[in-house]
């Protein structure tokens, strides 16, 4: 049976992960000096309420150790996965990549470490992707080659809000742990409409990934998921949470879409 391991950078909402079975990894959040597991002793609401209108708390990310990666491949050997595939982003998180491969060296059984070279919910579709190839009979090596596939596919935007005291957005494009602006928007309903145009064509049969991060995001990612997901070639929508991962470098305000072609 094959396992498959990610870390929290990956943006998986808590239902996707239940249904898939993949072990998450807690990358460390620091606020202001004071350490935190993502997602077991910081959640996203959590996180945006350090930020204020005129006040943004000294934030960043570190990737989990070689024992974090080390224990959590033998909670999946304890649910009896005879291989493991590792999937993680090296790009921002150089580390997180490195240690999983440390762990996988003194590990029992066979561990595949696959740079994903994407970052939050595009490595969480990299997750699926090789998710989906082992429930249909995958060998180790074919999911490892499933998700890398789906990384070179995949299409990240993320709609920027960096001014608080601005309605004006800021629309980029996330590549290989790089990020490029594409366009910027007086508002962000004005951005609703083209993130829908460029995604639509990304291919025939789209999985799309729709992300907020606060509560002032909620309203711009449901116009986005309306208008995404009446598209013929859109097959599912899915809503994930712009997490302390990658608030740390977007801030509040932000709403992501990630598409991934299936076919």
């Amino acid at each position: 049976m094959i396992g498959i391991c990610t870390d929290s950078s990956s943006q998986l909402p808590a239902e996707l992960v239940d249904h898939l079975g993949v072990e998450i990894v807690p990358v460390t959040i620091t606020i202001d000096g004071i350490e935190y597991l993502d997602g077991v002793d910081l959640d996203a609401d959590e996180f945006y309420s350090r930020f204020s209108a005129t006040t943004d708390p000294d934030v960043s990310m570190s990737e989990p150790s070689p024992g974090q990666f080390a224990a959590a491949y033998e909670d999946l050997i304890a649910r009896g996965c005879t291989e493991i595939l590792s999937i993680h982003v090296a790009p921002t998180v150089a580390g997180a990549v490195n240690a999983a491969r440390l762990a996988a060296h003194a590990t029992a059984i066979p561990v595949r470490v696959v740079d994903s070279t994407s970052v939050g919910f595009g490595v969480g579709c990299c997750v699926w992707a090789a998710a989906d190839a082992v429930r249909h009979g995958a060998t180790l090596e074919q999911a490892a080659v499933a998700s890398e596939q789906a990384a070179n596919a995949l299409r990240h935007l993320v709609l920027l809000h960096p001014d608080h005291t601005d309605t004006s957005m800021v629309l980029v494009q996330v590549a290989s742990g790089s990020a490029a602006a594409l366009a910027t928007f007086p508002h962000a309903a004005d951005a609703v409409d083209d993130i829908a145009t460029r995604m639509m064509a990304c291919g025939q049969r789209l999985r799309v990934g729709i992300g907020h991060s606060d509560s002032s995001s909620v309203p711009t990612a449901d116009a986005l998921e309306v208008a995404i997901g009446q598209a013929a070639n859109v097959i599912e929508v899915v809503r994930f949470r712009i997490g302390p991962s990658m608030g740390v470098l977007t801030g509040p305000g932000a709403v992501g879409c990630v598409v991934s072609p299936t076919g």
